[in-house]
């Protein structure tokens, strides 16, 4: 078919990204902040993923789930903005259905894992602050690894497998004006009724940004008890640090995202919806290892050592 007889047609075999904006000057500028967003979260994460490796002193539960954070982070960007990088750079950005509904499934996958791994952390900081003498003991290696394998499980059961009973018919319609196969884009593109999977989702989006959130706001509001009663200056500090770290990303990806799925939407896909969709996407996981290694004493002398031992084996080798 030609052009035209698949824009009548209701059998839609690609789409066109309209992308972060429809003027060829501003997609060059936005190529270069997406590249250096793009550098810092890899930079940022993996070494994160590195130092955590290398140091004994940060083989802990807390950094255990940072590490697997960091790991998630590196995914969720890589899913989408190697594309976006691409799409800057090329006239028409077109992508096929498969492709589409591949990226779209990865993405709200990711999403919900991420969901799901802050409320684990939100537990693990619950657990070391009220109950520091047990906090081994509860939080053993077997137990750590199995909160951090059951969010990957249990995010593909209530995230993806409905979407992949989904009927969609698109009637023509293949432009989206997003950066990415976002679900929510996708699903104003199709004309048929998808009344009951709007209730699906919903449901789906309060088991996993509802029910966390409100579960980390729960745990925190026992934590901050528990560190006032803290006798210790020094503890209450460190305690604050850590936690104000974890809160920060949990603010700024829960609150994008509920804003973005549980506020009432509207048919047409806006330019706020990409602004939304670019913070929990692209910023959080950029500035997540900012924010755990600037506040973090720990993560600071694990990076301090570590120079300190690449300059240790130079000198030998020169000698």
């Amino acid at each position: 078919r030609n052009a035209m007889d698949r824009r009548n047609g209701t059998d839609v075999t690609y789409f066109i990204l309209i992308g972060l904006s429809e003027y060829p000057r501003a997609q060059l500028i936005f190529f270069c902040i997406l590249l250096v967003a793009y550098i810092v979260t890899l930079l940022g994460n993996s070494l994160i993923l590195l130092l955590i490796h290398y140091d004994p002193q940060l083989h802990t539960p807390m950094y255990f789930f940072l590490s697997n954070l960091s790991f998630l982070d590196i995914c969720y960007t890589s899913s989408t903005v190697p594309q976006m990088l691409i799409n800057c750079l090329v006239r028409t950005p077109i992508i096929s259905l498969t492709e589409c509904l591949a990226q779209m499934c990865v993405l709200l996958y990711l999403g919900v894992v991420e969901c799901l791994f802050l409320a684990i952390m939100a537990y693990d900081r619950f657990v070391a602050i009220s109950n520091p003498l047990h906090y081994a003991v509860k939080m053993g290696p077997q137990l750590c690894l199995q909160l951090a394998v059951v969010p990957w499980f249990v995010s593909f059961i209530i995230a993806v497998v409905p979407i992949l009973t989904m009927p969609l018919d698109f009637c023509g319609h293949y432009i989206i004006n997003h950066f990415s196969c976002e679900l929510l884009a996708i699903i104003k593109l199709a004309c048929n009724d998808l009344k009951f999977f709007e209730l699906l989702i919903m449901a789906t989006c309060s088991l996993t940004l509802l029910l966390p959130f409100t579960f980390i706001l729960v745990s925190y509001g026992h934590i901050l008890v528990a560190v006032l009663k803290m006798r210790s200056a020094d503890g209450r500090k460190k305690a604050f640090s850590t936690c104000s770290s974890h809160l920060t990303v949990v603010v700024i990806f829960y609150g994008t995202a509920i804003s973005m799925y549980m506020m009432p939407q509207d048919k047409v896909s806006r330019d706020k919806d990409k602004i939304i969709s670019m913070m929990y996407c692209i910023v959080t996981p950029m500035l997540n290892p900012i924010i755990y290694s600037l506040r973090n004493k720990d993560v600071k002398g694990a990076l301090r050592k570590l120079i300190g031992k690449k300059r240790i084996m130079k000198c030998i080798i020169h000698t």
